[in-house]
């Protein structure tokens, strides 16, 4: 959490803990000091014969660490001739685990644990020694002891690089140092540059090398003396981890490539011309030839390009990417920006258990426009977010190395079963899925411990790998190689002390090894007990469970007993006598019962291949009974007898499982059966689809468990005798994959021979397809259940999934289908064989009629399979590669005609080979992006209309790239190479543009998003299912980075010319035009006695404004008024013998940077003046609960532990809560959103501040909290109100504009009569007075802090005011919060994170800490404790003691450099950003806000938080009360629908659908609460359905293509109603969800209304209409069709059509809606309104066909409802008017309680309740009657 500004750019490590004193440092041995004569300088030497016991250890106490976050790390060394040496280093990583790092001379391979990397280290020989030479011939450094000729080495260590790739882990600090004998050191430090040693400060200059680009020359403390004339490389050796090239061994530290290149800078690359050649010229099919191709580089620092239509490209490579390589691309760009090109590099080795690929090389180029790097190493790099970005959530699939095995959890509540190379643990219940990634092949062998606490598999492969895990906490515990290949079986002991493996050695020898693993779980090794080379085959060995030190095996004609003594492993064979020549499958104890039982009581089972069970005593090692299963006996037609063990031909047994009371068996006849232990006749029998491979018994004997050679994997409830099938899976590859977005089904097509539809919920094989020519293709429909299907005979089916019906067969490829795709509107559908042709159907037709067919137009070949082809987003273009390899070609959709070819061979001129295509994919956010990867694994952007190349990436994938997909907003990329998926950020603006996940142990075949953007499928060896996090909530950009902007000088800075233009936003992302003040910003003048910056011109000038040139200017203002400042502290001024006066220019103010100032929402709406309010006690209607909370407001929540007073506003109201009963009073005085509240000391009095409306001033209205009334108003500022504040004493209140005025207001407490004003140089973000002092207060702002003192003389005050800047060693910071610590400490807060002391008295900060990656915006104290609330939504509780101990200092200290500890307590992570919080004095428990509309009890004690208020954040669209009156619901544009409880109005049930609004919401006419259901629907054009009972949604429908905008259930239930943008009506089934019929009347409109009535209370039989029912809907071209419907008979025939007129709508927002409702009390009537001739209600009879009545409106009404009693009707208006009318009498009144436009109302069933929406304010009313 600490600052880590003064690592940079190095921190010397003896010097940081003078180590010459040995108090932070630590000594032992023989460890002496003495001047080598090589370095001229005094180095310490470290002997001993036993390393261990001599050392140097930094820092001397281990509880403590060092800290160091450089990322490299660099050692001045020599190691002692003819010795050995051990350096230590402990590494800190992000996930809080160490990892030590060991490196010495005297290992002689690599090994690593999940905690300790040991690396071999190889000392380089002197230049021209015999020892160089020697190593030269053998290709490697010098092995053993270090050589009599070794020299001084600079070592650097790349610690983030070695994390990252031996561990998957994110490296942190470096947490201590020990080095060990032999050696002599002169020093050690970290960095984040990459330094040479080789370049000295002279060179650098001239070569023109800075820190600024990441490199540089060593520092003069750390650098070696060279003499004049000579060279650095020929006294010294320079050694880098990682190296250049591959040297053995393996994973070592050893120099690397000598010709290793010096530093150098790019001066600017010239473009040059260069004459294409014959044959290149030949295959030129762009409009102009590439005649300006990119140079390769030559010993020059990489170049990021980029195209200016793209935006800013960068790149990310290797860490050595200093060394530079011939095939490196010259990188260019137009828009300058900072990058630093940082990532991993590959493993040296292929078979690495940490995946095959890593981050490499990026490089992204285009037409050239040089630019040189910068280095970001003072700032974060910006990567892609979140991280990880994909999470694994389900796999499909079962085996793939081995159907054996599968286990039981102890608690039999899960099961554990390989998948390929990944380890699955799967719920039973509920099919939850976790994961154990680690092998790098397929994992072969399982095996548990007795209780299932310890995990161990091994995997498949020449060099098997065992790896031993935590089962429960899901981590690697040990990572250990058996030198054999083929490990086929592993069995833990009961007490998981002993682990077996067999497997077979390289003279293919069975070979048995025993482990010790006692030790592993408290970090120990495994050691080898005892290991065995025999020629006995053996199928599977098992470790006794009663005794660690006896094993039983079985094989091909034997079964023996094994025992380990004394290191060796002895056997002994059981005596088969007639039986010598069975094959042996399985052996099992029988266990339960018999573990109390003596050893030698033990009975042993084994079966075999011909069907016989062996019944074993294990005392006396011979046989006790055999029994053999026999096939069942036909009789009367189907029915079988009971199976019986008899003479006769046997059916294999492949696994046997013995439990106490009964015995399982799996057999090649796909039986599991049960047997009694006497097996005298079968007990239960299951039968499969394949030979059962595995049976096991669970530990209580209830559940057995069954696999299949076959890929399934189920087990059998012995109880209830049902079976369960928990996963199928393919048996071969899977080829390719679609998906059904709408259904989420997921088809996938594989080589076993088989097409399976799988539900991608319950990962259940819902369909099978079978076919005799192998399937190859895939592809769904987009919207009916219908997918088609191509083989490798070039056979194309289409099937009806519903009805299971095959539609078409098509014969007319001779190749096999390489692309099958239907066009995004569903019309059309494509394909393509290996052969070349092309054809298009008519996929509108149930025959999916050919439409034509193109021969020789698609590349030939199958390496394009499955998505040979790809079709744009608007279904006009249609994309693949051909007719040759090297031209992609996009055609037009609807015919095939060629629109335009591009050859991608040529667009790489100086390349030795041609470049051709392997995928294309269209960009689907931007249609004029064609995506092509090519053979040299590239992808390049190509413009779909001129061809032209956009830009490129290069050295995607370390294997081609074998999939391709962009997201549905083109934010992103994913690629497939190899085993390997890769999400970049599609735009290349990052220092790190992508992400790598691993799993799958084959090559992945296809990749791409779900339909809903909510996942990604990744197909090969398996089916991973991934949730993609980024559209989860997140941002792509850090928000504790700085901005990028063009043309930024230095990273991390941004220049006073760029503020004008785009103002930096708390989100990061700039904001073109700065917000304007709702009124005219003040004109004032300043007047100042001297000085009140330190060392700055004697002002307080103004917010900082638009330089001259570069925006509007406003002339000289005005005095207004003349303000007086007085500093506290008396210094000389430029002139003391007078005040000056100086008037500060008019400037546009500009809102800050921060989120902790207050900005108002919006509001197009206007207050209506005109409206009354009724007299109370006579209200119409009283306001009976506000739901909700407003998070947009600053400081708007309070809460007076002493008075229990909790208070908090929601739009314009102020609501007081009783935080046991509910209970809530509301005060009701402002008509704008309010910004904040106060709370005076002794809780009587309570202010809150709103804006002014119609440009008024702000209103401040003061609250009697006893009797709810309004004490004053008083209006001052003429922005917003930023925050207020009462004295400790509670005689002075004190108001903050916002940043359109800064100016603070005092005032009197007595009679809020104003004191004094003073005009701050700049906005203020925060205010308080100090709760022990009396007379002082201070605040906060863009400017710094200011310490105010307060003087009174009678009636008048004064305030002094002092402004003090922020730290330098902050940074250029907002200081956005503050708080009193005590009297002479204060506390602030930054919006980059930082917390800064400050000592009152002296006005000093003596020191800071990062407290938050974001900015803070909320600060609290109480005594020793510290609360903080930012923008990331931690909020963090800090123990603040030591502070008072400090003395303050003259320099700012950080608090590692005091070694004082700022103690994080608690923290607990919110909904949203913190915006609001109040605490007790124990600080033990508060309540929080958030900007999601939360108010949170947080309880620090038991760590415990709960939802006190909860809210909508964005526009609420609809809200509507349940049947019964028990519930409503409501829904909102952040995609969540609430159900809410009546009277308590809690929520109870959320469902939220990510990146769709939801715009409208129903309840089902459900009788009983158990069925009762909400229907939503969105603005996708799906509706769903959400069961409340079991809280989860029941069905997904998608009738509409565009949004929903009005959705009803019929009044029977029987069908929903739902209403699309573009007028289209859709009957949609709510029992299958199948769309019944599509009303196309109002076709063109938005659906504004939809409403239904049954017969009882419709008007249908009085109209002489047959139907059950009746309904209307309205639309907003002021249309209304009436209709009568039986749903069951498939009746709805138009009953009345209305049109109403109106003139041409001349305003500049849209028109008002056109509501239509029938009348509750006359069916018979239907009430509308809308923008028509006159403002007015009008009553429609449907008898009459006429308009019978109309009621005048003042307004446009936005919304309308209907009471079911009373004959109320409620209007709400733009003007924010709600209007009560009685509809009989006409009598009307009007309530303000809004702060916006209404937009929804809506009365309860019965008429008693009624609620009314603006904006997220949500009000809920009870009913008087008027």
């Amino acid at each position: 959490m600490a600052s880590k500004g003064w690592q940079h750019p190095y921190v010397n490590v003896f010097k940081h803990v003078r180590v010459e004193e040995w108090k932070r440092s630590a000594k032992e041995g023989d460890v002496t000091t003495y001047t080598d004569k090589t370095l001229k300088c005094s180095v310490f030497r470290i002997r001993g014969p036993v390393p261990a016991n001599s050392y140097i250890l930094v820092p001397k106490n281990t509880n403590q660490s060092l800290g160091l976050t450089g990322r490299y790390f660099y050692l001045l060394f020599r190691p002692i001739p003819g010795k050995y040496f051990v350096v230590h280093l402990d590494v800190a990583a992000e996930e809080g685990q160490v990892v030590r790092i060991t490196f010495s001379n005297m290992f002689k391979e690599f090994k690593s644990t999940a905690t300790w990397l040991q690396f071999p280290f190889l000392c380089e020989a002197e230049k021209d020694s015999v020892y160089e030479s020697t190593s030269k011939s053998s290709r490697h450094g010098f092995v053993g002891p270090a050589p009599n000729s070794v020299r001084w080495t600079c070592l650097m260590l790349d610690l983030q690089h070695t994390l990252s790739v031996y561990v998957n882990r994110c490296y942190r600090h470096v947490k201590s140092i020990k080095l060990c004998a032999n050696l002599a050191v002169k020093n050690m430090f970290t960095s984040d540059l990459l330094l040479d040693p080789g370049v000295s400060f002279s060179e650098a200059k001239l070569m023109g090398l800075a820190s600024s680009l990441g490199t540089g020359p060593m520092p003069r403390d750390m650098s070696f003396p060279v003499p004049k004339g000579g060279s650095w490389h020929d006294l010294y050796d320079h050694i880098k981890f990682p190296s250049e090239g591959t040297k053995l061994p393996l994973d070592s530290i050893q120099k690397g490539n000598p010709s290793s290149c010096i530093l150098r800078p790019i001066r600017g690359e010239v473009s040059r011309c260069v004459t294409l050649s014959r044959p290149v010229q030949d295959r030129v099919s762009l409009v102009q030839q590439i005649t300006t191709p990119k140079s390769l580089l030559r010993d020059r620092t990489p170049v990021v390009t980029n195209i200016p239509e793209l935006g800013v490209v960068s790149s990310h490579q290797k860490d050595d990417w200093l060394c530079h390589n011939d095939n490196q691309q010259q990188q260019e760009s137009a828009c300058f920006s900072p990058h630093q090109l940082t990532s991993r590099s590959p493993r040296d080795t292929d078979d690495s258990e940490y995946g095959e690929e890593s981050e490499e090389e990026v490089v992204c180029s285009s037409p050239p426009h040089p630019l040189h790097l910068s280095s970001s190493n003072d700032t974060k790099q910006q990567k892609l977010l979140p991280d990880p970005i994909l999470n694994l959530n389900r796999i499909i699939g079962f085996g793939g190395g081995t159907f054996k095995y599968a286990l039981w959890t102890k608690s039999g509540d899960a099961v554990v079963y390989p998948c390929h190379a990944i380890i699955v643990s799967m719920k039973i219940s509920s099919n939850q899925q976790r994961f154990f990634i680690g092998h790098t092949d397929k994992v072969s062998a399982l095996a548990f411990n007795g209780n299932t606490t310890l995990l161990a598999s091994a995997q498949t492969g020449n060099h098997s790998v065992v790896r031993v895990w935590n089962y429960h906490k899901g981590n690697c515990l040990a990572i250990f190689r058996i030198h054999a290949h083929s490990l086929s079986s592993l069995s833990f002991s009961h007490s998981g002390s002993v682990l077996c493996g067999v497997g077979k050695d390289s003279h293919n020898k069975t070979m048995v090894v025993v482990w010790n693993t006692q030790n592993i779980t408290k970090g120990g090794e495994v050691t080898i007990l005892s290991k065995a080379h025999t020629d006995v085959d053996i199928n599977t060995m098992k470790v006794a469970f009663f005794d660690d030190t006896r094993l039983v095996s079985c094989g091909r004609d034997n079964i023996r007993l094994w025992r380990v003594r004394n290191g060796t492993l002895r056997s002994c064979p059981v005596d088969l006598g007639e039986y010598h020549s069975m094959d042996f499958t399985d052996v099992a104890f029988e266990e339960g019962n018999a573990s109390n039982q003596h050893p030698d009581d033990q009975t042993l089972f084994a079966s075999t291949r011909s069907g016989h069970i062996f019944e074993v005593d294990y005392s006396r090692v011979e046989i006790r009974n055999v029994r053999r299963l026999l096939p069942a006996l036909q009789q009367h037609a189907e029915r079988r007898e009971k199976l019986t063990f008899n003479t006769g031909p046997g059916i294999a047994i492949n696994s046997i499982s013995v439990s106490s009371s009964f015995c399982a068996t799996g057999s090649e006849d796909g039986f599991l059966r049960l047997w009694p232990l006497d097996f005298s006749a079968v007990i239960l029998e299951a039968e499969h689809e394949g030979p059962v491979s595995l049976v096991s018994v669970s530990s209580d004997s209830l559940q057995v468990l069954a696999a299949t050679s076959t890929g399934i994997l189920g087990f059998l409830d012995v109880s209830s005798h049902g079976y369960n099938t928990l996963m199928r899976s393919h048996t071969d590859t899977v080829l390719g994959f679609s998906v059904d977005g709408v259904r989420r089904h997921l088809t996938t097509a594989s080589s076993d021979g088989t097409v399976r539809i799988w539900n991608m919920d319950s990962l259940q094989q819902l369909y099978d397809f079978v076919s005799e020519d192998s399937p190859c293709s895939v592809a769904f429909h987009p919207s009916e259940q219908v997918f088609s299907c191509g083989s490798s005979s070039g056979v194309i089916r289409v099937f009806d999934i519903s009805s299971a019906k095959l539609l078409a067969e098509h014969k007319h490829h001779i190749g096999e289908v390489v692309g099958l795709a239907f066009s995004p509107d569903g019309e059309y559908m494509y394909s393509a064989d290996s052969q070349g042709s092309l054809a298009l159907y008519n996929s509108s037709d149930e025959d999916h009629n050919v439409i034509r067919v193109v021969c020789n137009v698609v590349a030939r070949g199958t390496e394009r399979a499955p998505d040979a082809l790809t079709v744009r987003s608007d279904s006009r273009c249609l994309a693949f590669v051909g007719p040759s390899e090297y031209i992609v070609t996009i055609a037009d959709a609807r015919s095939l005609d060629e629109l335009l070819h591009v050859d991608v061979s040529i667009l790489e001129v100086e390349s030795p080979r041609l470049d051709s295509a392997l995928k294309v994919c269209f960009s689907l956010a931007s249609t004029e992006h064609l995506l092509v990867a090519t053979s040299a694994n590239k992808i390049l952007w190509v413009s779909t209309k001129t061809g032209r190349l956009l830009r490129e990436i290069s050295k995607v994938h370390k294997h081609q790239i074998s999939s391709l997909a962009v997201s549905e907003d083109s934010r992103f990329l994913l690629t497939a190479g190899h085993k390997a998926v890769k999400v970049w950020d599609y735009n290349m603006q990052l220092d790190i543009n992508s992400q790598m996940f691993i799993g799958h142990s084959q090559p992945i075949c296809q990749v791409s998003f779900t339909p809903d953007q909510m996942g990604v499928v990744s197909v090969g060896d398996a089916i991973f299912l991934w949730d993609f996090l980024a559209h989860s909530g997140y941002s792509l950009t850090n928000r504790s980075l700085p901005l990028r902007v063009n043309h930024t000088p230095a990273p991390g800075s941004v220049h006073p010319d760029v503020a004008v233009g785009e103002v930096q936003l708390s989100n990061g992302m700039p904001r073109h035009k700065a917000p304007l003040p709702s009124s005219p910003p003040p004109h004032l003048e300043i007047s100042t006695t001297y000085q009140a910056d330190r060392g700055d011109s004697p002002t307080i000038t103004s917010a900082p404004g638009p330089p001259s040139g570069s925006g509007p200017s406003l002339g000289p203002r005005s005095a207004a008024s003349f303000l007086k400042v007085t500093e506290l502290v008396k210094t000389p001024s430029l002139n003391s013998s007078h005040n000056d006066t100086i008037k500060s220019k008019g400037k546009k103010p500009i809102r800050p940077d921060c989120y902790r100032h207050f900005i108002p929402r919006f509001k197009p709406s206007t207050i209506n003046q005109a409206a009354v309010a009724p007299q109370p006690g006579e209200e119409g209607i009283k306001l009976k609960a506000v739901i909700g909370y407003n998070g947009n407001g600053r400081g708007n929540m309070v809460w007076s532990t002493d008075q229990g007073l909790f208070a908090y506003s929601c739009g314009c109201v102020v609501v007081v809560e009783h935080l046991h009963t509910g209970c809530q009073r509301h005060l009701q005085g402002h008509s704008e959103e309010i910004s904040c509240l106060a709370i005076s000391n002794d809780a009587q009095k309570m202010a809150s501040a709103a804006g002014g409306s119609n440009g008024s001033r702000s209103l401040v209205c003061i609250w009697d909290v006893q009797n709810g009334t309004c004490h004053k108003s008083i209006s001052f500022h003429r922005g917003a109100v930023q925050c207020l504040c009462f004295s400790r004493d509670d005689r002075f209140f004190l108001s903050v504009g916002d940043f359109s005025e800064p100016e603070l207001a005092l005032w009197s407490t007595k009679t809020f009569q104003l004191l004094s004003s003073v005009s701050m140089s700049g906005p203020i973000h925060d205010a308080a007075f100090s709760r022990s002092a009396a007379g002082q207060l201070a605040c906060v702002g863009s400017q710094g802090i200011y310490f105010c003192l307060l003087h009174t003389h009678d009636l008048d005050a004064d305030l002094q005011v002092q402004r003090v800047k922020a730290p330098a060693e902050v940074g250029d910071v907002e200081l956005t919060a503050l708080c009193y610590h005590t009297d002479s400490f204060l506390f602030t807060a930054t919006n980059r994170g930082h917390v800064c002391v400050w000592d009152v008295n002296t006005q000093d900060c003596f020191m800071t800490w990062e407290a938050d990656k974001g900015e803070i915006g909320v600060l609290l104290c109480r005594g020793n404790r510290l609360l903080t609330g930012s923008n990331t939504r931690w909020f963090r509780l800090w123990e603040v003691e030591a502070i008072q101990s400090l003395e303050p200092q003259e320099q700012v200290c950080h608090v590692e450099d005091r070694w004082t500890t700022v103690v994080l307590e608690k923290e607990v992570m919110l909904d949203g950003t913190v915006v609001s919080a109040a605490f007790d004095n124990a600080m033990d428990m508060g309540i929080v806000g958030t900007t999601a509309g939360t108010l949170w009890y947080i309880n620090w004690s038991d760590n415990s938080s709960i939802r006190l208020v909860s809210g909508h954040k964005t526009k609420v669209n609809d809200v509507v009360f349940s049947p019964d009156e028990n519930h409503f619901a409501t829904c909102s544009e952040d995609g969540s629908v609430r159900v809410w409880s009546v009277p308590s109005n809690e929520l109870v049930v959320q469902f939220q659908v990510l990146n769709q609004a939801c715009c409208c919401v129903c309840w089902s006419p459900s009788p009983s609460e158990n069925s009762a259901c909400v229907a939503a629907g969105y603005s996708d054009g799906t509706l769903r359905i959400f069961r409340l009972a079991s809280s989860e949604m029941e069905m997904k429908l998608h009738p509409h293509h565009v949004a929903v905008t009005a959705i009803q259930y019929s009044a029977s239930g029987h069908v929903i109603l739902s209403g699309g943008k573009n007028g289209l009506v859709a009957v949609s089934s709510a029992v299958n969800g199948a769309t019944i019929q599509i009303i196309r009347d109002h076709k063109g409109a938005q659906i504004n209304t939809i409403q239904c009535l049954t017969e009882e209370v419709s008007s249908c039989k009085n109209l002489a209409m047959e139907g059950k029912e009746m309904w209307l809907t309205a639309s907003a071209d002021r249309r209304v069709s009436v209709w009568a419907a039986d749903w069951f008979k498939d009746k709805c025939d138009l009953l009345d059509w209305l049109t109403f007129p109106a003139p041409a709508y001349l305003e500049d927002d849209s028109p008002p809606p056109s509501l239509a409702a029938f009348c509750p009390t006359d069916p018979d009537l239907v009430v509308y309104t809308g923008y028509g001739v006159e403002k007015e209600l009008s009553f429609y009879s449907l008898t009459k066909k006429q308009i019978i009545k109309k009621i005048a409106l003042p307004h446009w009404a936005t919304c309308f409802g209907l009471s079911s009693k009373s004959q109320l009707i409620a209007v709400g208006s733009k003007e924010r008017v709600l209007k009560l009318i009685k509809s009989s009498s006409g009598r009307f009144q009007d309530f303000l309680q809004h702060s916006d436009s209404l937009q929804t109302c809506h009365f309860s069933p019965t008429g008693t309740l009624f609620f009314t929406v603006a904006y997220n304010e949500i009000l809920l009313w009870e009913v008087r009657g008027l």
